[in-house]
């Protein structure tokens, strides 16, 4: 096909390896110290946020991008208050294993996110969960207590009805996401009485950086078969490259490699890629990424791109079975409060911008609860294509996007 003539006529390539001698930092990734149910639950996440980006990406042909971690983190302290057939739908969509109780599942993501916060000191990564509720709405000491002690959760009363409250609780995702998600609530509704949030920051620079001075304007061939000129990165990259069923892929890393970004280039249709990329394709990729022991210089071109968005996740939360907890009247949320609760509802906003230095990406996750009411050699990125973050050893999806056009903001 044509486009993928565009993608093989790109500048040629030196294959070597690339030297830990000709740069200063540690390439050995930091080794995880986890229980032995963390493997299950790494691959929950992995499997709940490429279902969850599968079912935002379809019928859209707009940037995107979203946070696994932040949305299984987020609701994962919902799932602390839910009873009844609402705890097992929503712990069933989040994919955590049958046989793993909500002890288990707390334990394991106080010691994951633990490691992965330490686990390269030239990745700047910050996560933060809180929650607000209405002043006088009575919240169970035991969930405040769950959150506070499992979650490091910031628990707060707030009265709703001031405007210093919708303030605070902007302030709280700005400053968690150092700065690049400054709002996410416009207001707050008469029933609201609790939002769960979560907070995820990552700043990495690449290992191998873009050399600024060879950026440049460059085609970037879209779907619809038009073109336009986008400002394309170039360097000599030590990087991974390997295919799945036709589809390019190369992974670069960052700082001392715990972290990378996936890059992958579907050889026909991205949103038809994104729906088959499920959990079994998701490993078979990072296997053959992972069997590969050292990084190789290519010639990469890859265009700078910025985004952020805002996504609501009802309708597709409630596709992969969390039902209940979104309907007024059959919500079990009886974990929270006596009161008669619901899940309003569940959105994340997101930034990314990736440039010859490395990659900044944000993601704030909000649940919105409420009262029961009124009712070739060279590898040229030059087409549309898929990105995700994962931290390497463990193998853990933390964002995952795809770019349409790299000129949309």
């Amino acid at each position: 096909m044509k486009k993928l003539i565009y993608y093989v006529i790109a500048i040629g390539f030196s294959l070597q390896s690339c030297s830990q001698d000709e740069i200063s930092l540690d390439l050995n990734p930091t080794t995880f110290n986890l229980s032995p149910q963390a493997p299950e639950v790494i691959k929950s996440n992995n499997s709940f946020g490429l279902a969850l980006f599968g079912k935002v990406s379809e019928g859209t042909d707009d940037n995107l991008m979203l946070s696994p971690l932040s949305a299984s983190a987020v609701l994962t302290m919902l799932l602390n208050g839910c009873e009844g057939e609402t705890y097992n739908q929503l712990k069933n969509t989040l994919a955590y294993p049958e046989g793993m109780d909500i002890q288990n599942i707390n334990e394991t993501y106080m010691m994951l996110v633990k490691q992965l916060l330490e686990a390269d000191p030239q990745v700047k990564m910050s996560l933060a969960n809180a929650v607000f509720y209405r002043e006088q709405f009575n919240v169970k000491q035991s969930y405040k207590d769950i959150l506070t002690q499992d979650f490091k959760a910031n628990v707060q009363a707030l009265d709703f009805n001031e405007p210093a409250a919708l303030n605070t609780i902007n302030q709280w995702a700005s400053d968690n996401t150092n700065g690049k998600i400054p709002k996410v609530l416009e207001g707050i509704s008469s029933d609201a009485v609790m939002f769960l949030m979560n907070a995820l920051y990552f700043k990495g620079d690449w290992t191998y950086q873009f050399d600024k001075n060879k950026t440049a304007p460059s085609t970037f061939f879209l779907e619809d078969g038009n073109q336009i000129q986008v400002d394309m990165m170039k360097g000599a990259i030590g990087s991974k490259r390997t295919h799945h069923n036709g589809s390019a892929i190369i992974e670069m890393p960052y700082g001392r490699t715990n972290f990378s970004m996936v890059v992958m280039i579907p050889n026909d249709s991205t949103n038809e890629f994104v729906s088959n990329l499920d959990e079994s394709a998701w490993n078979e990729i990072t296997t053959s990424l992972d069997e590969q022991n050292e990084w190789s210089e290519f010639d990469v071109l890859m265009p700078k791109f910025k985004f952020s968005n805002e996504k609501y996740l009802n309708g597709q939360l409630q596709s992969m079975g969390m039902i209940d907890a979104f309907s007024p009247f059959d919500a079990d949320l009886s974990g929270i409060a006596d009161a008669n609760i619901y899940v309003s509802f569940v959105k994340q906003n997101t930034f990314v911008e990736v440039n010859e230095e490395g990659t900044e990406a944000a993601a704030v996750t909000t649940v919105g609860i409420s009262l029961t009411s009124g009712l070739p050699p060279s590898f040229n990125v030059n087409r549309p294509f898929v990105f995700a973050i994962r931290e390497r050893t463990t193998n853990t999806l933390i964002f995952i996007g795809k770019v349409m056009n790299p000129l949309k903001n």
